[in-house]
C-alpha cells in the first residue's frame, strides 16, 4: 500500500479510535487534533459532544454541521468464574456478523484482546445448527481462567467493548474499508467543511459537531443543538449501499463513487422541503452528483437536532456504505469528497435572506 496521504491519515487516525456510545473520548480526542486549526472556539457540551465554531459573519445565521463520535461496541456484564466475559450491545447489531470476531476491551489496565466465541457447532444438534446464535449465548475469550485473572487485567462490568480492525485502502484505493465508518466519516466531513472554510468568507456562523451517543438514541445531537441553538441543521452519516449481490433496487438502490446521498426521509425525521430544495439547487450549480435515499428504519442526528427549541429546518446528508454495523465496512473517497464540496457551497450561500427564505419555503 502506498504512503496514505494528509486525507487518509485522518480517515486511519478516525476510524482507528475507540469509541463507543458513552465513552467517546479517544475518538472526541483525535477529531478535536484536526478540527481545531480551522475553529476559533472549541468546547463541549456536558454530555462530551464537541463543537468547533467557526465565525465568517458574527450576525449571520448559526449552522450546525454534526456527524457523530461513537460507533456501535459493547459493554461488559458479568464475568464468570472461568474468566469468560458476558457483553451487552451498545447500539444495533446483527448477531450473524458477531461470532469469532476479534474485540479490544479498555480495561483500566489498558486494552485486552478478546474474541467472541460461543458454543461449537460440533456438539449442536442439526436442528440447532441451522439457527443463528442468540447474542446471549455469545461470551469474550481473553485467555483468562478466572474470574480473579480478569479482574487483575483491570476489566471490570462497564467497561467498553471495541470492534477491532485495520484501516485499509482497498486495491481500488477509493475504496477504504475500516471499522467505525459510522460515522467518524460524518466527523470528517465536519472537520473537512471547516477547513475548506478557512480563509473563505461566510455570511454565518458555522459549528462542526462530533456528537456523542446517536446509536443508542440520537443523545449528544439534542443536548449540543440546544447548546448551539442552530438556525439550519446538518445531520452527516452514512447511508445503506444497495450495489451488493441480493439487493434490489425497491429495497435500497445507491451506488458507492455515485455522490452523496441526499435522504428525503428516515424514521427520525421527514426531511426540510426548504434545505432539501436549496441543497438540491446548490448540488445542480456546482454539478456535484449526489443520490436521494429514504431509510425505513433507523435515523440520523437530524432527527434531534429539527426539534429543538423551536424548530431547526434540517437535512440529512449521508455517505453510501456497505457492511455498517458490522466489523468492517466500505465506502468511497469521492462521495466523502463530494459531501465535503456540496456542505461547503451551501454554507457560502447561507446568510439570513436564505436562511428566511427556506424556513417560509
Amino acid at each position: 500500500m502506498e504512503k496514505l496521504d494528509e486525507t487518509l491519515t485522518m480517515l486511519k487516525d478516525l476510524t482507528d479510535a475507540k469509541g463507543i456510545p458513552g465513552n467517546e473520548r479517544e475518538a472526541r480526542d483525535v477529531m478535536e487534533k484536526y478540527i481545531a486549526p480551522h475553529a476559533d472556539e472549541v468546547f463541549t457540551d456536558n454530555l462530551g459532544s464537541l463543537i468547533a465554531k467557526k465565525t465568517g459573519n458574527a450576525n449571520g445565521p448559526k449552522i450546525m454541521v454534526a456527524g457523530h463520535l461513537d460507533e456501535v461496541g459493547f459493554m461488559v456484564t458479568r464475568i464468570d468464574d472461568n474468566g469468560f466475559i458476558y457483553f451487552q450491545p451498545v447500539g444495533g447489531w446483527w448477531n450473524q456478523v458477531m461470532l469469532a470476531q476479534r474485540v479490544t476491551i479498555m480495561g483500566s489496565k489498558g486494552d485486552i484482546t478478546g474474541v467472541i466465541g460461543s458454543k461449537p457447532p460440533h456438539i449442536l444438534s442439526a436442528e440447532a445448527r441451522k439457527k443463528p446464535v442468540d447474542i446471549k449465548d455469545m461470551f469474550i475469550d481473553i485467555g483468562a481462567s478466572s474470574k480473579e485473572d480478569v479482574s487483575e487485567f483491570g476489566i471490570r462490568p462497564g467497561n467498553s467493548i471495541v470492534p477491532y480492525f485495520e484501516f485499509t485502502q482497498m486495491v481500488n484505493e477509493k475504496m477504504l474499508l475500516a471499522k467505525a465508518w459510522d460515522n467518524r466519516i460524518g466527523c470528517a466531513i465536519a472537520i473537512e467543511v471547516l477547513k475548506k472554510l478557512k480563509g473563505v468568507d461566510h455570511p454565518n456562523v458555522i459549528y462542526g459537531v462530533g456528537t456523542v451517543q446517536e446509536e443508542v438514541g440520537l443523545r449528544g445531537a439534542r443536548t449540543s443543538a440546544h447548546t448551539i441553538q442552530p438556525d439550519i441543521g446538518f445531520g452527516v452519516d452514512v447511508g445503506i449501499a444497495g450495489d451488493t449481490p441480493g439487493v434490489s433496487d425497491k429495497d435500497a438502490d445507491s451506488k458507492l463513487g455515485k455522490g452523496p446521498q441526499i435522504v428525503l426521509y428516515d424514521a427520525s425525521m421527514i426531511s426540510h422541503k426548504g434545505v432539501r430544495d436549496f441543497i438540491l439547487q446548490t448540488a445542480d450549480e456546482n454539478n456535484i452528483p449526489y443520490q436521494y435515499t429514504s431509510i425505513a428504519g433507523g435515523g440520523t442526528d437530524s432527527g434531534s437536532i429539527h426539534l429543538t427549541a423551536n424548530g431547526v429546518p434540517s437535512l440529512s446528508i449521508t455517505v453510501a456504505t456497505r457492511y455498517i454495523h458490522s466489523h468492517a465496512a466500505i465506502l468511497h473517497r469521492d462521495d466523502f469528497e463530494n459531501a465535503v464540496k456540496l456542505i461547503v457551497e451551501a454554507v457560502k450561500k447561507l446568510d439570513a435572506d436564505k436562511v428566511k427564505e427556506i424556513v417560509l419555503a
